[in-house]
């Protein structure tokens, strides 16, 4: 059976070395026969503020183009996505995805007497390759990439991938021509290994 692989770039510029990283994913994907689509978030027409959140229960009805990046999310077995770290997260664009489409029964569901919710996207795997211009060993040593745990168990963990993997590239600003290509091939090589 075939894997099915969603690359999903969360950088607003398609030109960005987040969307380098996940083509060299995507190249070694295809070495393996699994089928391999891809969403572009910044090419979406969608309202990134969820407005009330669920307090009133008046949600903005979904648009067509994450009615659709909700299906390629089911169809998927395995996610991959890429963004860059700006000021401690991802891109506001990225989180606002995230806030939509990761609504009540699609990524989650609550039950009467139960404290923690079903998990609905049981299942899938997910890579997160993101990029920084803080060193990687100063935003492991000093940051204790807090944002890695958040990310881990309260947004992705909370609706069931697992497992979560985490890619980290920086920085950025220093990093050579030489570096940067071998970083390429290595996630090339995540990509041969559908993971």
């Amino acid at each position: 059976m075939k894997t099915n692989i969603l690359l999903i770039l969360g950088h607003p510029s398609p030109n960005s070395f987040c969307s380098a990283l996940l083509n060299a994913y995507k190249k070694g994907v295809e070495r393996t026969g699994a089928i391999c689509k891809t969403i572009y978030i910044s090419q979406l027409d969608f309202d990134v503020n969820l407005a009330d959140g669920y307090k009133t229960g008046k949600t903005v009805p979904l648009e067509k183009d994450l009615i659709q990046a909700q299906e390629l999310i089911s169809w998927a077995d395995h996610i991959v996505l890429s963004y860059p770290n700006w000021w401690g997260f991802m891109p506001a664009i990225t989180k606002g995805f995230i806030d939509r489409i990761f609504m009540p029964d699609f990524a989650f569901k609550h039950h009467s007497g139960k404290i923690f919710p079903e998990k609905l996207l049981k299942g899938k795997s997910l890579r997160l390759l993101i990029t920084m211009d803080t060193p990687k060993w100063w935003f492991y040593l000093i940051y204790r990439a807090s944002q890695y745990q958040i990310l881990k168990d309260i947004v992705f963990g909370y609706v069931g991938f697992d497992p979560i993997r985490f890619s980290t590239f920086g920085f950025m600003r220093k990093s050579t021509d030489k570096q940067r290509s071998k970083w390429l091939k290595k996630v090339e090589q995540l990509g041969t290994k559908l993971i």
